[in-house]
């Protein structure tokens, strides 16, 4: 692939999402792609699939990529498309024309090459994060493309199922053409050999292989957000020194949530407390019901068995008014387009907060050049960013937040850790559902530990 001078607006924006860039990628190599956040690595990765159609935006420059090219995103379910697993990876081929008899044999030998542990007709909603996004990964494969474009693959999984996921991808990759985007670089760096970082609006900053560009480069690029190894200096935080008697505001006794037509219950019974000036990490495998017990402690569903009481009022809180339940508790979903409600990023904020206030939390959160977007052109790192902010913003006494730190540069995660440390100092109670070791040492007063799920 090679762009010159390559640019590109999406529409309704007046900033350049990236511009000026000079980079050529021969056959068979494995980058790096990093920059901080907003450099513009995931609009790259959508132009090297043909993702950006002409009338979406403005172009400058050229762009020639010699071959097809498959494409794994973030979140495994954006692009899974039936119902079994087999079907799914067979779907793409199908749709190329290829002869049937050549069909389930390279389904079945891609699900053995990223190690996909079961039969091609298990149901894809049985499987884990991990699990589908190999399935993901498999439905890129499968067509044989020139090149492979990965997108964060790893940012939703535990760390288990984040390992076997690099590892399928190490296999699998071969003499493929590999460009991946990851913000955690220490754990990508067996998977490439060269690294390409993207300045926010000014081209490539840094191109060569890893060890040459963290030694000439490592200093600048962590102060500017991104995570480079041995250059992170992160420090865990004090806990918060609480006076007088600790206040639960939630207390859980027994929950479990079992979901419409579903066999087993999607959170096993469970005790809980969310206390007053307190960060409350809900840690365990993908698929232990810690986004269940988010939407529970959030007032958004009502627990199958179990109760769930509040200090903030008599009534459990799914029973709550509408306005009551906001006022009282902030949740951040675990995907952050469920919850925007407006067609500008400034005026998610002001919709509970004040200007100066709204203001404030763009600026610190890397949103202020982004205040007049339609929250649904986001990336999906600034979206996150976004949906932290709308709870930040209205500061209710009890937030739930499900994995806030996700697809972040290094500078908004110290900028995250900060604001919810000062919610915390302040009597807030937070429960927040996190993979992310670094922010558990960071923030957590206590971790409760969900068990079971399946962690590959």
């Amino acid at each position: 692939m090679r762009l010159t001078g390559f640019g590109w607006r999406h529409g309704g924006r007046r900033a350049w999402a990236l511009r000026g860039v000079d980079l050529t990628i021969e056959r068979g190599e494995r980058v790096l792609l990093l920059g901080p956040s907003g450099a513009g690595k995931s609009t790259l990765l959508a132009a090297l699939a043909g993702l950006l159609p002409e009338d979406s935006g403005e172009r400058e420059g050229t762009l020639t990529v010699a071959g097809t090219a498959g494409v794994v995103f973030q979140d495994p379910q954006s692009q899974l498309v039936m119902s079994r697993s087999g079907d799914d990876v067979a779907f793409g081929l199908e749709n190329l024309g290829v002869p049937r008899a050549e069909i389930w044999p390279r389904v079945d030998a891609t699900l053995r090459q990223v190690g996909f542990p079961y039969p091609r007709d298990r149901p894809v909603d049985a499987l884990s994060g991990g699990e589908q996004q190999r399935l993901a990964l498999a439905g890129a494969l499968v067509a044989r493309p020139d090149l492979l474009l990965l997108d964060e693959p790893t940012a939703n999984l535990d760390p288990a199922g984040a390992e076997l996921v690099r590892a399928a991808i190490g296999r699998a990759v071969g003499d493929t053409t590999m460009v991946l985007v990851e913000h955690r670089v220490a754990e990508a760096l067996p998977l490439v050999d060269r690294v390409v970082v993207l300045e926010p609006g000014g081209g490539v900053l840094a191109d060569g292989v890893p060890a040459e560009v963290f030694g000439r480069h490592g200093a600048a690029l962590a102060a500017a957000g991104v995570w480079v190894p041995g250059f992170t200096g992160l420090a865990a935080r004090a806990p918060g020194t609480r006076r007088g008697v600790v206040e639960d505001l939630l207390t859980g006794e027994g929950l479990t949530l079992r979901y419409a037509g579903a066999t087993t219950a999607a959170l096993p019974p469970t005790d809980v407390r969310v206390r007053a000036g307190e960060v409350l990490a809900l840690v365990g495998p993908n698929g232990a019901g810690k986004s269940s017990l988010a939407l529970l402690l959030g007032g958004l569903l009502a627990p199958t068995t179990g109760t769930l009481t509040s200090a903030l009022a008599p009534e459990p809180p799914h029973r709550w008014p509408a306005g009551d339940l906001a006022r009282r508790i902030g949740s951040v979903f675990q995907n952050p387009e469920h919850q925007f409600v407006t067609n500008r990023v400034v005026d998610e904020l002001t919709l509970a907060a004040p200007r100066e206030r709204a203001e404030e939390l763009l600026e610190r959160l890397g949103l202020a050049r982004l205040a007049a977007a339609n929250p649904y052109t986001l990336s999906g790192g600034e979206q996150r960013r976004l949906s932290v902010a709308t709870a930040l913003a209205a500061a209710p006494r009890v937030l739930v937040l499900d994995e806030p730190t996700f697809g972040q540069d290094l500078r908004t995660w110290r900028e995250l850790v900060v604001l919810i440390g000062e919610l915390r100092d302040s009597g807030h109670g937070l429960a927040i559902v996190t993979h992310d070791a670094d922010f558990v040492a960071a923030c957590a007063d206590r971790v409760q530990r969900l068990p079971g799920g399946v962690s590959a």
